[in-house]
């Protein structure tokens, strides 16, 4: 981002406020946007992401209602065509008589299609994922600020950061998957000597010890590159210098970064659990009179209607819920790197300053 926003790499600046003398009192750190513009309390950093999501919630929630629903509809045309196309292979097979063997040749298809929609599937999320962090961090780039803006400029802003932060997710998986390899190779080693040995025990104590240091790796580079993903839409950085900048962010502060993501992360994760719980119960509670009504030997309309009901407040609750627990978490990551870089390079002065230019243009 240019350097006269506030955001670029490197700045350094005074400290608020001058030599403490009689009568001298801090002053108040100025608050243009959604957080104070000092270092920040983990209430700081809470009670910002909430405010962000409500100032900026057709923004926030609009982008994930998109990305998420046309994610579903898209798996849902699939598979629809998927049935369509192999329709009769499927009824062959699924109504194949109790023993008989279905042949590869026959199921082949089908098969491989599936797993074309799941593999299709799990790259739109990746997609989807990868647009929520980046869309996150565009908002919060105003909001820290109190500046105003629109749906269609956060997407256009976010969406040319999302190939950056899926390289950067990328790199960051592969970076933690040399030691994670080298250890459970090590563990998996060990497992088999002992099988051949035919003694239990040496296996035992592998696996123990193997999960108590693959755990602790696996969080130690989660948290060390946490906030790679804001890093590439605050800085403009690449994957590799995302990573390094976050590493670099989180070195001295690496309990603190843990606990308040592990923190947002809790509270996003409860909050859709919260939501999704009515909408699953309004499903059971529409199927009811279904079920009340129907005979012992219920129709299959009457089974169809009993599961599209469920299923569709189901999947709303679903949808709802992913939308809540994933930009949460990552309204709070975004607001840690900002704290980062207040408590390291001082930027609350040029954020200051930004804000004022804005407010006098």
């Amino acid at each position: 981002m240019a350097q006269d926003s506030g955001w670029g790499g490197g700045y350094g600046g005074a400290p608020y406020g001058g030599a403490p003398g009689w009568g001298w009192m801090p002053p108040q750190a100025p608050k243009p946007g959604v957080i104070p513009l000092r270092p920040l309390q983990v209430s700081d950093i809470l009670s910002g992401a909430m405010a962000t999501v409500g100032r900026y919630w057709k923004q926030l929630l609009g982008i994930a209602a998109t990305l998420y629903g046309g994610a579903a509809v898209l798996v849902g045309v699939a598979l629809a065509v998927l049935y369509a196309v192999l329709s009769d292979r499927i009824h062959t097979i699924f109504d194949a008589p109790e023993g008989d063997d279905v042949s590869w040749h026959l199921a082949a298809p089908l098969a491989f299609s599936f797993l074309g929609v799941v593999v299709g599937a799990a790259l739109l999320l990746m997609v989807c994922g990868a647009m929520i962090y980046a869309t996150c961090a565009t908002v919060l780039q105003e909001a820290v600020l109190g500046r105003e803006t629109t749906f269609g400029a956060v997407w256009r802003k976010a969406w040319s950061r999302v190939p950056s932060v899926i390289g950067t997710v990328f790199l960051s998986g592969l970076i933690a998957m040399i030691p994670l390899l080298v250890i459970g190779g090590a563990v998996a080693a060990v497992i088999v000597w002992s099988v051949h040995q035919d003694s239990p025990a040496p296996a035992i104590v592998a696996g123990v010890l193997g999960v108590l240091v693959l755990v602790p790796a696996a969080a130690w580079l989660w948290v060390l590159f946490t906030l790679a993903p804001a890093t590439v839409v605050f800085e403009h950085q690449g994957p590799v210098g995302a990573l390094r900048r976050s590493a670099g962010l989180v070195r001295g502060a690496w309990w603190r970064t843990f606990g308040v993501t592990l923190l947002g992360l809790a509270i996003g994760g409860i909050a859709g659990y919260l939501i999704q719980v009515p909408f699953s119960m309004l499903g059971m509670f529409s199927s009811l009179p279904l079920s009340i009504t129907a005979h012992n030997d219920p129709t299959s309309a009457q089974v169809f209607a009993e599961a599209a009901g469920y299923l569709a407040f189901a999947l709303l609750g679903q949808t709802l819920s992913q939308i809540v627990s994933a930009t949460f978490p990552q309204l709070v990551t975004g607001l840690v790197y900002v704290d980062r870089r207040m408590r390291k390079e001082d930027l609350g002065p040029v954020l200051a300053e930004a804000a004022t230019r804005d407010a006098t243009a």
